[in-house]
């Protein structure tokens, strides 16, 4: 089994951090001086960015380390971990922000948002956009969770611009509906929040031990069951670590076959597997006698 290569995680990940503090002061600024609680509330939206960046790079570097005394399976669920965790601070975000923003929507405005903050959105959509699509590509790739949770968040950050600049826009146009800027801030606030679920939710079904779908249950047979001399395959239990799948399923073998022979059926139905199964990560094999009575089929 080949090592991911992490550094090109960590590459990633670090152009985001470097993105993202750019966009962070573009927007704070931006808004600042053109007076948009939206635009700021976006900057901060960048900013928790940084959080979830620094936390990826910081789990690279413990999640692919070889299984040890403490962790004998490995360090993989550090991975998830991370994905929670930048799922974690963009609910909190969001949260903080929606409560913030429904405050600031009783408070009536004296003064429209400036054409700099509306610029600032703009530039935001743009490159968010394409900070997403590269860093998902990467993900997908690298067969990473927590690059792909990411990646997610640079989309909802860049989504979340869209609502911004057309509130900015539209109290631009309307001086009288400058709440429009303070209702654009809520909207980027669901969008936040929607996003965090989205990115904590396959993180949770794992750390449940959530099953994979009988489709992949039923890819998982049908390649057992394709080795010689294996007669059935029953019992496969599948969980999730990280983005990876460990398998535990039991072959029936003929009663007479010798333990020599058993034995090499288990490591060819093993090695089968991970190279031909869906990111399968380790498979643990319980030869069985088969009995026809008994037979499923």
């Amino acid at each position: 089994m080949t090592t991911r290569p992490h550094y090109s995680i960590r590459q990633v990940t670090l152009v985001g951090l470097l993105v993202n503090v750019a966009l962070c002061a573009i927007k704070f600024v931006a808004g600042t001086l053109g007076h948009s609680r939206a635009v700021v509330a976006d900057a901060v939206h960048s900013l928790t960015d940084l959080s979830t960046d620094i936390a990826v790079i910081a789990g690279s570097m413990i999640w692919d380390k070889p299984p040890d005394s403490s962790h004998p399976y490995g360090h993989r669920r550090f991975e998830t971990l991370v994905a929670l965790f930048v799922g974690g601070v963009l609910l909190l975000a969001g949260l903080g922000l929606g409560w913030n923003a429904l405050v600031a929507l009783q408070t009536p405005r004296a003064q429209a948002p400036g054409m700099i903050a509306f610029l600032a959105a703009l530039v935001s959509i743009v490159v968010k956009e394409i900070l997403y699509r590269w860093t998902a590509h990467s993900g997908k790739r690298l067969g990473s969770i927590a690059l792909e949770a990411n990646a997610r968040h640079h989309r909802s950050d860049a989504l979340s611009s869209i609502p911004v600049a057309l509130a900015v826009a539209g109290a631009r146009l309307i001086p009288s509906w400058t709440f429009l800027d303070h209702a654009g801030a809520l909207v980027v606030c669901v969008f936040i929040v929607y996003s965090a679920w989205k990115i904590m939710g396959p993180g949770l079904a794992e750390l449940t031990d959530s099953a994979a779908p009988e489709s992949i249950r039923r890819k998982i047979t049908a390649i057992a069951e394709s080795i010689p001399d294996v007669h059935e395959v029953h019992n496969v239990r599948t969980r999730y670590v990280a983005a990876r799948l460990q398998i535990d399923l039991h072959v029936l073998v003929a009663p007479t076959m010798s333990v020599a022979r058993s034995h090499d059926i288990a490591v060819n139905v093993q090695n089968l597997l991970i190279e031909q199964g869906p990111n399968v990560l380790d498979v643990i094999v319980h030869i069985e006698p088969y009995d026809p009575a008994h037979s499923k089929r």
